[in-house]
């Protein structure tokens, strides 16, 4: 019996050679119909007879492009309609987007084999692809994902390729990006005044210019690269003094995974993060034996090392002698990433010696993205290229809602159905490209996705760009959402949680609902609300932010919150080395409460301790004095803890540190190892924290603990305390998906503004 039925697959079905495959699933069936990509994602019609046709739907997602990512399919009875082929149909155009685009993704081995096969047509080509491989997101400018909507529009095909484009059994059938070296886009080489160098072989020359040490501004996928040896210390000097970037680690592009072994610590878990083909910076522990320059990652354990994922990358490697590349954004610090040719020509000029350009624009800005093994699974640190804009798959559905996220390491979320889209990585909103690029990203996602959200979500803080452009924002319904929930209900939503938590929200900055700084916090919340049963203790901030850029100043200030000025007169390096002039002043300030608003911070108390302990009185970059009290731990495994007291004030549970603090000074006294006492608060810290748990489980008989906030970057901090909780019998959940810090802010604040207008 002939039947005919439609099919419609939603997911990650465009761009990723899913009707090609559907079209040879039909083929080898001897069914006739069609596939077309639909604003949903995929409609099939398939007809024949019923025993082919069942097969056909059986097997279709059981061997789906590797690329491709089934959400939803649904099959409906249809009229048979006597056709006797089947054709793939041009995209139709709906009502409603909902499809799913694929992220960018990592050249393909078997590009990679024809990109460096001397005898295939496209020998060498640095913009070869595949429907398994190559740009996506950062080429799209509107949906359906076909040719004329990518930037990709102005390169018409050759005969050549455009016969691989129209044959379903080719590997590049329907590849939107499909060019050569004939019809497709072109590498440059551009001087340092942003003028074309007449040479034969740009790439060439662009890597002899690199192992001479020289600077070079690399066009890639999402934007710049700013590259140099990363074996030639005084090419990775150079490359700091002129970003203006002290201390921050570079990350490193290496040409293999041996390679990687020769300067990192590998184990099956970190192979497998490296070649994935979304391709992030993965955080690896360093070789003492290392040849990697010290400037690349100074005071850190730690290197950034990710594989070349476009075929530009490979060719660099493939003409040049070195081992290891710096590449990091072509950005002036805290910036956002050049994009265009002339752009990065103004804004790159004085930190690069050459430009290799080309001429296939990248329409969206996309960082790379960074990820960290914790007990060998990947946690992301910093979800961008490869990896947005594929949703987070909700529990429920919700409303469309925009979450504009936070002030730092911002990203913004929008919410449909089951769906919660997160932009790639805009960074911090602290000047106005950056804002732009904010609004860029939410004008972009509405209009791919085709969501008009009327509700949007933001950040209590009234300073917060996020915050002022939301509460500019006209016809809409506004839901403030204090920043430490959001951070809970992030943790929540990645991991399908309803109901009540025990959520431990620990960074460096949230505004409070009583206005003052948060930080270390210690709630009972579900989506909709949340009750603070624990914190640490207001301690003042002397200067503001400046005690962010200054963890001397948290120093003075926790000493003085607990032993008023009696600490002047220790004997302990910190403070012998404190200007009595600049103290003075400082102490005035905080018994005055000038300019020193109150906090919760855990991050100001590591920056206290940091400071305290003489590694670091002031910072470079964000969370440098916290990162550098991390990496002083020993790898001798070690129980000993400074004790913290909990106090009872009305319903809440108050951290109060003096006992650390004073068993530090002890120990800075007896010129304990600075090793030891980074482990030993460390552990006090855990210790605090499951006696806090227990204290709230016997309250409330909740045993469902949510750890989020930047502060859960920590390693140590983060496998102790989970290994501990368990111990004690609580289900504890953490973010892998996405970042626990700001990154993942957006989709706590969306998910709070969806149960809060459903309940009202």
């Amino acid at each position: 019996m002939e039947v005919r039925r439609q099919i419609d697959v939603a997911g990650i079905v465009q761009g990723v050679g899913f009707r090609p495959y559907v079209y040879r699933l039909a083929l080898e069936r001897r069914l006739a119909g069609n596939v077309a990509n639909s604003p949903a994602g995929v409609t099939i019609e398939v007809e024949g007879p019923a025993e082919a046709v069942d097969e056909f739907v059986l097997n279709l997602p059981l061997s789906a492009p590797p690329l491709s990512c089934i959400t939803h399919i649904q099959v409906r009875e249809v009229p048979c309609s006597g056709d006797h082929e089947f054709r793939i149909l041009a995209t139709r155009r709906g009502e409603q987007i909902h499809t799913l685009i694929s992220p960018d993704v990592a050249i393909c081995p078997d590009c990679l084999r024809e990109l460096l096969d001397p005898h295939d047509r496209r020998y060498l080509y640095p913009f070869i692809n595949c429907t398994n491989c190559g740009p996506r997101f950062t080429i799209v400018r509107d949906i359906p994902y076909d040719r004329p909507y990518t930037s990709m529009a102005p390169f018409r095909m050759c005969a050549t390729c455009q016969a691989e484009y129209d044959d379903p059994l080719n590997r590049r059938f329907h590849a939107q990006p499909n060019a050569c070296w004939q019809c497709g886009p072109q590498v440059e080489l551009w001087d340092r005044k942003g003028q074309k160098v007449p040479v034969t072989d740009p790439i060439a020359e662009a890597a002899e210019g690199l192992e001479a040490g020289l600077v070079v501004a690399v066009k890639g996928l999402g934007g710049f690269h700013l590259a140099a040896d990363a074996i030639n210390p005084a090419a990775v000097a150079r490359l700091r003094q002129r970003k203006r970037r002290v201390e921050k680690p570079f990350a490193v592009m290496v040409p293999t995974v041996d390679a990687a072994a020769d300067f990192c610590e590998l184990s099956d878990a970190a192979v497998e993060a490296l070649r994935i083909v979304q391709r992030p910076i993965v955080l690896l522990p360093k070789k003492p034996s290392s040849r990697i320059a010290e400037q690349v990652a100074p005071r850190n354990r730690y290197l950034g090392v990710f594989l070349p994922y476009t075929p530009l990358h490979h060719l660099l490697f493939e003409q040049g002698g070195f081992r290891a590349l710096v590449m990091t954004s072509g950005n002036l610090s805290e910036e956002p990433i050049a994009i265009d040719n002339q752009e990065a020509a103004v804004r790159l000029k004085g930190l690069a010696d050459c430009f290799l350009v080309h001429d296939r624009a990248i329409l969206r800005r996309c960082d790379d993205s960074v990820v960290r093994l914790v007990d060998e699974k990947p946690r992301q640190l910093r979800r961008s290229r490869g990896f947005v804009p594929v949703p987070v798959f909700l529990k429920d559905d919700v409303p469309e809602i925009l979450a504009v996220g936070g002030e730092l390491k911002n990203t913004v979320c929008l919410t449909q159905h089951k769906h919660a889209f997160l932009s790639q990585h805009i960074g911090d909103l602290e000047n106005l490209e950056s804002y732009r690029f904010f609004e860029e990203a939410i004008d972009h996602l509405q209009r791919i996705l085709e969501i008009k959200p009327h509700i949007i979500a933001y950040d209590l803080h009234p300073g917060y760009f996020s915050t002022k452009w939301a509460l500019a924002q006209k016809e809409v319904e506004l839901v403030g959402v204090q920043h430490h929930h959001a951070h809970i209900a992030s943790c929540m939503a990645e991991n399908h949680l309803d109901g009540k938590v025990i959520g431990f929200a620990l960074d460096g900055t949230g505004y409070g609902t009583d206005c003052h700084i948060w930080g270390g916090e210690v709630l009972v919340a579900d989506y909709r609300d949340f009750h603070r049963a624990a914190h640490f203790d207001y301690v003042p901030m002397p200067g503001g932010d400046q005690a962010i850029r200054e963890p001397w100043r948290m120093a003075v200030s926790y000493l003085a919150h607990h032993f008023q000025r009696d600490f002047l007169h220790w004997k302990i390096p910190f403070v012998q080395s404190l200007d009595l002039s600049n103290t003075e002043i400082l102490l005035h300030m905080i018994e005055r409460s000038v300019n020193s608003p109150l906090t919760s911070s855990c991050g100001r108390l590591f920056d206290a301790v940091s400071a305290l302990v003489g590694i670091r009185g002031e910072v470079n970059y964000e969370a440098q004095a916290a990162i550098e009290l991390e990496m002083e731990i020993g790898e001798e495994e070690s129980h000993e803890a400074y004790s913290i007291d909990l106090l009872r004030r009305d319903e809440t549970w108050i951290i109060d540190t003096k006992p650390t603090f004073e068993a530090m000074i002890a120990d800075l006294q007896n010129n304990v190892p600075v090793s030891s006492i980074s482990q030993r608060f460390h552990n006090g810290l855990v210790e605090t924290f499951v006696k806090l748990a227990q204290l709230i489980r016997a309250n409330t008989v909740l045993d469902r603990v949510c750890l989020s906030g930047g502060t859960f970057h920590n390693v140590y901090l983060l496998t102790r305390l989970q290994r501990r909780l368990k111990g004690s019998g609580f289900h504890v959940f953490t973010q892998a998906e996405l970042p626990a810090g700001d990154g993942g802010l957006s989709l706590g604040q969306a998910l709070i503004a969806a149960h809060r207008v459903r309940a009202s």
